[in-house]
């Protein structure tokens, strides 16, 4: 079972793997982007607003806020204040109606914008719960490596190296460093030391 309830970076790289539904559609995370409480890069760094509601929530509420006024970006909360960005999946459930809501047949789920248009989040999502009938995340079953680098499209604290990614997986929204390291979990998202 995965816990939402831990350290926002840890979280991140427990959700690589897993396979996430809206509604019935969606596939397997690919790449993730952790955003902590002091975090200056967060929409939660200066504390509680409007729009960042969400992410004050319980461990496991769903996040969604509009990036440059036309994306929908879907999150996964953690502890109080955090949350991970998902930003590319694997499209495996749903095929036709992804297709139809992007109006194209590649890049369905490459980038957190095109995620969220691909699974139809919207505003509305805000503050609903994974686990309930919408919102499903099935626990990955398998070991996975990861890529581990930089976040992107940001300007503060970019240098953290809280964005995650499966080693291998087509259909990540940019590349990794190339010599950028790699981790190893098991079917929980423990880590395996080396």
């Amino acid at each position: 079972m995965l816990s939402f309830d831990q350290e926002i970076a840890t979280l991140a790289r427990a959700l690589i793997g897993t396979r996430l539904l809206v509604r019935g559609v969606g596939g397997t995370v690919l790449e993730t982007e952790a955003y902590g409480r002091n975090d200056p890069a967060s929409h939660s760094f200066r504390g509680p607003t409007t729009r960042n509601a969400a992410m004050f929530g319980p461990p496991g509420s769903v996040y969604v806020y509009l990036s440059y006024g036309c994306h929908l970006c879907l999150n996964v909360v953690g502890r109080e204040g955090e949350a991970v960005l998902i930003r590319a999946m694997r499209p495996e459930v749903g095929l036709v109606r992804m297709r139809e809501r992007r109006n194209r047949e590649g890049l369905l789920l490459s980038g957190p914008g095109r995620t969220g248009q691909a699974l139809g989040v919207s505003l509305a999502d805000n503050g609903k719960r994974f686990g309930d009938a919408e919102f499903v995340l099935e626990p990955c079953k398998d070991a996975v490596r990861l890529l581990v680098g930089p976040r992107i499209g940001i300007t503060r604290a970019a240098d953290l190296p809280w964005r995650f990614g499966l080693a291998g997986a087509p259909g990540l929204s940019r590349a990794f460093p190339v010599q950028g390291p790699t981790e190893q979990t098991d079917a929980t998202g423990d880590f395996i030391p080396r």
